[in-house]
């Protein structure tokens, strides 16, 4: 029993290349062609005329609109791998369950979910223009500092989307590398080990239209990223603050603590449960307003 559960042993090797070439390495190749394509939109993209320039990604530049696609859903992509990857890790419990590596990549989560609500918010569609009000209410609904971190990372209604395009691509793309380096450096990825994936996606991007919602007026209901669906719905029970800190701050701190065994395990892996079927409840409920 000690020898397959081991390092060395063939569970504990079959484990680690599962890790690695399964669901990271999956996560991390979605990740490069995200950024990749994200350097080419970029070029084309000016954050003084957001909506503008995003439509006109597809219609005037070569092939604009499967680099945008292909753009948006590798970063769906990376984060549901992520997402699976960070689960498979937390499964697996061993050698990857070291404590300053397992803090970054449960950083690596919430960085991850900023980056995808900012490039909602840089598209400045009815849906972007939402996205953003909700996220500069809630900013300064934070007591003390909420004025302070609302000019520092987004002051859309007084600056327009300049703070928030300069985060998502410089200052949230270094933090989330940052937190990632650890997973990064465990493993090299070789692009021919997910040629699967990278079809799929390439395909998807050919087929698929990017979503992008013109502004209409007299809407009741602006349904926001399908991950922050949960979120908005508890926005109309709960105060900005609670709804849109306390509430998924909880979620992250529990994680950051998660006790690599014991006892105390299994009661913070229920109030993880909780917390993911409420929210699920919550998102459910908003997606019938639709």
């Amino acid at each position: 029993m000690n020898i397959l559960r081991s390092e060395t042993g063939v569970i504990g090797l079959l484990k680690q290349k599962f890790l690695a070439v399964g669901w990271g390495g999956n996560a991390l190749i979605s990740l490069y062609i995200s950024v990749v394509s994200g350097v080419i939109i970029a070029l084309q993209y000016t954050p003084a005329e957001p909506f503008y320039s995003t439509s006109s990604i597809e219609l005037l530049v070569p092939y604009g609109s499967f680099w945008r696609a292909l753009h948006y859903y590798s970063s769906q992509a990376f984060l549901f791998l992520l997402i699976i990857h960070f689960i498979a890790v937390a499964w697996e419990n061993t050698h990857y369950f070291e404590r300053a590596p397992w803090l970054r990549l449960t950083l690596s989560i919430p960085i991850t979910f900023l980056l995808l609500f900012t490039g909602y918010i840089l598209r400045d569609d009815a849906t972007g223009e939402a996205a953003g009000l909700i996220a500069e209410n809630i900013t300064l609904s934070i007591p003390l500092v909420g004025d302070l971190l609302n000019n520092f990372f987004l002051a859309i209604s007084s600056g327009g989307l300049k703070r928030v395009y300069t985060h998502h691509l410089a200052g949230l793309m270094i933090i989330g590398a940052y937190c990632i380096w650890p997973h990064i450096r465990r493993y090299s990825t070789r692009w021919r080990f997910h040629l699967p994936l990278i079809c799929f996606l390439l395909l998807l991007s050919v087929f698929m239209v990017t979503p992008i919602e013109p502004q209409r007026f007299g809407l009741l209901h602006i349904a926001g990223p399908w991950f922050f669906l949960g979120l908005q719905e508890l926005l109309r029970y709960a105060h900005p603050f609670w709804a849109g800190v306390i509430f998924p701050g909880l979620l992250i701190i529990t994680l950051l603590y998660l006790p690599h065994q014991g006892g105390r395990r299994a009661v913070y892996v229920g109030l993880i449960s909780l917390w993911l079927v409420i929210y699920l409840v919550l998102s459910l409920v908003s997606y019938l307003r639709i």
